[in-house]
């Protein structure tokens, strides 16, 4: 064939081999094959309803008011039936669109009557394919179908194998119904349980009634029927239109969860974004509690799937809430979303409202946000950490939970600090009781002491350092001479850093000498920051957690106000030495088994001298 020459052609599938992948492959779980059917019906009604608005056709209140969509269930029958009254089709629109894989009669529509308004149409179905799921479950499907147009009603009957045949149907008003056959394989979907469980899951918040029938069940003469579905969603209404009342009645319906959540996120994003939905922050009650959220994605009020990581970061995946995105790019199962930059914009804007929602909260209802924000401290920190953006956006709105169970932002923070002598310094403490010595000689100095007890606190406090603000954490028990104390002392030592290297086993312990301001405690452990640090990152990554025996920069700082002092500097009192080294210990970590044994040997020789 020559360079100049091709040949030009069109694929061919033929039926008996496209059906069995179709049967098989077509959606991720068989159960949207419901949601499919429906939204079809769904499509067929807001067609009509779309041509009576431009006046393409008449209709009464009567019929404009009594639109719905019936889902029933034969068991007996074996038939599961999905009814509207919706456009119809003609034998004509028929054949075109059941009998060619892949056409699609919503994008014919938009094309003709909606032109440049495709996102503003509500039409759901746009591949062609939504139809065909029904053969996932069925060996046989029948259509019987009459148009708005008063043409003649027809019925379409497909087996499995993609056969059909087209007879006249009869169906004395527009509409059509979808009959499924269900197969011997999938009986499961012959229970009224599991139909109601995907009707809920896929369909609460399609835009025309949906009513649910049983044949097996007995319906009484004046039982009220009831829409499985809501068809104007909380988030569909403006923020305005809203109370608080029903944000948290939406959440308990949606989420099953009891409790009330701590705030709500209403998102009402206009052209070019056009998406809406509610966000919440739900409620942790402790720590070992999953946080794991739940963010259901709709498409013109279908829902398509939860979590979905290109629309949510993941950061923000402890949120629960829904969010409705009728200008997602999904493929052709409505399951799994194609990147652009749609989902990039949308995904940054939700980033935006989290964070203009924290801040509007830390500057406009400060006594509610720090009474919520022990709950949402964690997910801040971690987005934080994730996300440099995030954290310029909220940076003033950030709290530090104070030792005294109080509230400070950073800036509140360091005013404080910088008023007792210190400038661009947050002290903290991981353990309130443990630490209780360090704590209460800071506080005697007017310094407040953040707290900071997971080990995501940590991180946080080295991520902001790096962010290069200028600041530095230093925990209370690191080597803070110049706050504890207000001199050191010009004794000489040396005799004594001997005796408490002997008694400590550690023969790198620096000993210092220092007035801690009046204070009685005898002695306490400093140790260096950036090794101590270090120590904590090589216990995390270990195996079990812990750690290596490493060596850290370790000082004994001996009071020189304190009585004991005295005693120490004149005799050379190894068991007197040694108890102070324990009590120094006590109030810096938890002893060992063995740490502890001595220490109660120490005290019963102590109280015998009395």
């Amino acid at each position: 064939m020559s360079q100049d020459s091709f040949n030009k052609g069109g694929i061919s599938v033929k039926t008996e081999h496209i059906f069995p992948v179709i049967k098989k492959w077509l959606y991720s779980e068989k159960d949207i094959f419901l949601r499919e059917i429906v939204s079809n019906a769904s499509d067929a009604i807001t067609k009509l309803k779309r041509l009576a608005s431009l006046g393409e056709i008449d209709l009464s209140e009567e019929e404009l008011s009594s639109f719905r969509i019936n889902v029933t269930l034969d068991k007996d029958a074996g038939t599961l039936t999905v009814s509207d009254n919706g456009i119809g089709m003609s034998e004509d629109e028929l054949k075109k669109y059941l009998c060619n894989i892949a056409l699609s009669g919503a994008l014919d529509f938009i094309a003709k009557y909606e032109g440049e308004n495709e996102n503003e149409s509500g039409i759901i179905g746009h591949f062609g394919l939504g139809f065909y799921s029904s053969f996932m479950v069925s060996d046989k499907v029948e259509v019987n179908t009459k148009a708005f147009d008063g043409s003649p009603a027809v019925r379409w009957i497909c087996g499995e194998d993609g056969e059909y045949e087209i007879s006249a149907g009869d169906r004395d008003s527009f509409g059509t119904d979808v009959i499924m056959y269900i197969s011997d394989a999938e009986k499961e979907y012959l229970d009224a349980a599991k139909i109601k469980s995907i009707l809920n899951k896929f369909c609460s918040f399609m835009p025309v009634e949906i009513f649910f029938t049983d044949t097996a069940e007995e319906k009484k003469e004046d039982e009220e029927e009831h829409a499985i579905n809501e068809t104007l969603p909380l988030y569909l209404k403006r923020p305005s239109e809203c109370t608080e009342e029903e944000y948290n009645e939406f959440y308990h319906k949606v989420f099953g969860d009891f409790r009330d959540p701590l705030f709500y996120i209403h998102i009402n994003a206009d052209y070019p974004l056009n998406f809406k939905g509610i966000l919440y922050f739900p409620k942790i009650e402790n720590e070992y509690q999953s946080i794991e959220g739940q963010v259901k994605l709709y498409y013109n009020q279908v829902f398509v799937a939860d979590n979905i990581k290109e629309v949510i970061p993941e950061y923000l995946l402890m949120l629960k809430g829904v969010l409705d995105c009728p200008q997602l790019p999904l493929n052709v199962s409505r399951s799994y979303l194609q990147t652009n930059t749609y989902v990039s914009k949308v995904s940054a804007h939700i980033v935006k409202k989290v964070a203009d929602k924290l801040n509007s909260l830390c500057s406009g209802d400060r006594e509610k946000y720090n009474s919520v924000f022990e709950n949402i401290k964690t997910f801040i920190e971690y987005a934080c950490i994730r996300d440099r953006k995030f954290y310029d956006r909220v940076k003033d709105s950030i709290l530090f939970p104070l030792c005294d169970s109080s509230y400070k932002t950073m800036s509140e923070y360091l005013d404080e600090v910088k008023a007792a002598g210190f400038e661009n310094k947050l002290f903290y403490a991981s353990d309130k009781e443990i630490q209780s010595q360090y704590i209460s000689l800071f506080e005697a100095k007017k310094i407040p002491v953040i707290y900071m007890p997971q080990m995501i606190d940590t991180q946080f406090a080295s991520t902001l350092e790096q962010y290069g603000d200028g600041i530095s954490f230093m925990r209370v028990d690191a080597d803070n001479s110049g706050v504890l104390s207000s001199k050191d002392s010009e004794d000489n030592s040396e005799a004594l850093t001997e005796l408490f290297k002997k008694i400590s086993g550690n023969d790198k312990l620096t000993l210092k000498l220092a007035d801690l301001d009046g204070s009685e405690i005898p002695a306490i452990i400093n140790v260096s920051e950036e090794s101590r640090r270090f120590n904590d990152m090589m216990k995390m990554y270990s195996m079990g957690g812990s750690g290596m025996d490493i060596p850290v920069d370790t000082s004994l700082v001996i009071n020189t106000s304190s009585p004991i002092y005295e005693k120490l500097k004149v005799a050379d009192d190894e068991a007197l030495a040694r108890y102070v080294y324990s009590l120094a210990l006590l109030s810096y970590r938890k002893l060992t088994s063995d740490e502890m044994n001595s220490f109660i040997k120490e005290s019963v020789e102590i109280l015998k001298k009395i």
